[in-house]
């Protein structure tokens, strides 16, 4: 819902409050439509939501100066005055998520969904709706992330339009029924587990482009479209949307979930969307700010001794002043599994990636700059590709980074970290981990998006062993407490779920936490929206 300002902080590097960067407008996110479960919202926030759609720069301006004491006092006779578990959680048999917990199995309380409520269902989505308990499965696992839960969704639903969305949140809340909206299922926090069983609401078919203004340069869509489905449908009329996580996710997700990718150093995906991860809403239509295709671009690619010295040469390249579009940073491990992967034959070193756009002389110019940096840094075999296909398969190779990692332990799985801190940080971050993560006996690959301090880490483990998850998990929380000292964050870009939650109260204070909270209370009173995320459980308020 439109109402996800409140985890602005997340992002940036301020600890004032969970408000403090709630007033930078979105660069590219300016209209937002969603469903919600409160028909009846508080009147502080009712004069704000006169109606469903947001233009940034107008609607939070107000609400965030409101919160700006670090509280707010909503009254509605729904809410009760303190609440630490939802209200329909057994607070003693949920652990994920409270301090220094280190399980992987989410629980929670699992509410038998009538068939009064599967009747509605019915009613609304006709066929497009399945209690197949495969279906079901397949929707209750998220597809490239290690975390489960003890139950799957009862129903799975696949509305078409934004009034049957509201129609289904509407009676989901009537029953007080938990929904788990869901997307691309590219997320690896655990954000569309469904703990509490209740009702999966798949966006997929709602995948239109229901306007687009190339003089205005933007294209409203619905959540359901794919960012490279939507790019596709922009290249002819030389636009592109220009944020790119990984592949298959789609612009709901993207949105609910604060998404980012390598191009995030030149477009700052933190203006987009602040996500709320499903937690207050349903996102029902977008509207997008467009970019122009560049005229043409460069990718260049150069090796490092050390991986200290490839991020050095990160920082160095923006503090130069180039524009680059792209600063991608693989260490050795990431190397490896790429030329086993693709059947490559790349030096096995730490590797920097760039991409340079505008006229063809400028990305030349910048090109030659960068590599006398690279030249004053131990770089070396600096090359570079201006071929279109050419550039197409180094990013391809970058892309699939994830999926090349498996082919080193096809049978494990991946705890992915996602720390980001201040560029200056950035080097110190990434060598104290990597001294780390090269001493532990499990499988540890470093990328990064170096040019905006966002780092991750892939840590492969059998979940069958419980020696193997202990170390995954403080390899990871190592990471984060070394970001955190560092004026940093604990996800840059994959969110909170259920996966960080556990570090927000040592990142943002336990009254950043109470005040997400009561917002959540207020909009949410019955606590169907995605239950059991991003906000810890032990958070009273």
């Amino acid at each position: 819902m439109g109402f996800s300002f409140w985890l602005a902080g997340l992002r940036s590097f301020s600890k004032k409050s969970a408000f403090s960067n709630a007033l930078r407008n979105s660069s590219y996110l300016k209209k937002f439509q969603f469903s919600t479960s409160q028909n009846n919202l508080p009147s502080t926030i009712a004069e704000k939501c006169k109606t469903q759609f947001f233009s940034w720069s107008s609607s939070l301006l107000p609400l965030a100066l409101a919160a700006s004491a670090g509280s707010l006092a909503f009254q509605s006779q729904n809410i009760q005055p303190s609440l630490c578990e939802p209200s329909n959680l057994d607070s003693r048999k949920v652990s994920i998520g409270r301090k220094s917990s280190t399980e992987f199995v989410v629980k929670g309380i699992h509410k038998e969904v009538t068939q009064e409520l599967i009747d509605e269902l019915k009613a609304i989505c006709q066929d497009n709706m399945t209690l197949d308990y495969d279906e079901r499965f397949y929707h209750g696992k998220p597809q490239n992330s290690f975390h489960k839960a003890v139950n799957i969704p009862d129903v799975v639903v696949f509305p078409r339009s934004e009034e049957e969305v509201s129609q289904i949140v509407k009676s989901c809340d009537k029953h007080k029924v938990p929904i788990v909206p869901y997307g691309g299922a590219t997320s690896i926090e655990g954000h569309t587990l469904s703990p509490n069983g209740g009702v999966c609401i798949d966006m997929t078919l709602m995948k239109r482009v229901k306007a687009l203004h190339i003089e205005d340069m933007d294209v409203v869509v619905e959540p359901g479209i794919g960012w490279m489905e939507l790019n596709e449908y922009l290249e002819p009329y030389g636009l592109f949307f220009p944020l790119d996580p990984g592949p298959g996710a789609t612009i709901g997700g993207m949105c609910a979930t604060r998404c980012s990718g390598s191009l995030a150093v030149r477009y700052d995906l933190t203006r987009l969307m602040i996500g709320s991860e499903g937690t207050l809403g349903v996102v029902t239509e977008v509207t997008l700010r467009l970019q122009k295709i560049p005229e043409h671009s460069v990718v260049a690619m150069c090796n490092f001794p050390t991986i200290k010295d490839a991020a050095d040469v990160a920082i160095a390249t923006m503090l130069s002043g180039i524009q680059a579009s792209r600063v991608e940073l693989l260490d050795e491990v990431q190397v490896r599994a790429i030329n086993i992967a693709n059947a490559k034959n790349l030096p096995e070193v730490p590797t920097l990636m760039f991409e340079f756009i505008g006229t063809e002389a400028y990305s030349r110019e910048q090109t030659q700059i960068v590599q006398r940096i690279v030249s004053e840094h131990n770089g070396t075999d600096f090359v570079f590709a201006e071929d279109p296909q050419a550039k197409k398969e180094l990013w391809k190779i970058r892309k699939e980074a994830l999926w090349a990692c498996f082919t080193m332990e096809p049978n494990f799985e991946a705890m992915i970290s996602d720390v980001c801190v201040p560029l200056s940080h950035l080097a110190e971050l990434i060598s104290r981990s990597k001294q780390e993560l090269d001493a532990s006996p499990l499988i540890c690959v470093v990328i990064a998006h170096a040019g905006d301090g966002n780092f991750h880490t892939v840590i492969l483990f059998d979940p069958n062993q419980e020696e193997h998850r202990r170390e995954a998990e403080r390899l990871n929380q190592f990471m984060v407490y070394t970001a955190l000292s560092m004026e940093g964050t604990c996800t840059g870009e994959h969110g909170v779920g259920t996966g960080k939650m556990k570090y927000l109260e040592k990142e943002l204070g336990i009254e950043a936490l109470q005040t997400m909270k009561r917002i959540k209370t207020a909009l949410d009173p019955n606590n169907i929206m995605n239950p059991g995320k991003l906000i810890p459980p032990h958070v009273c308020f």
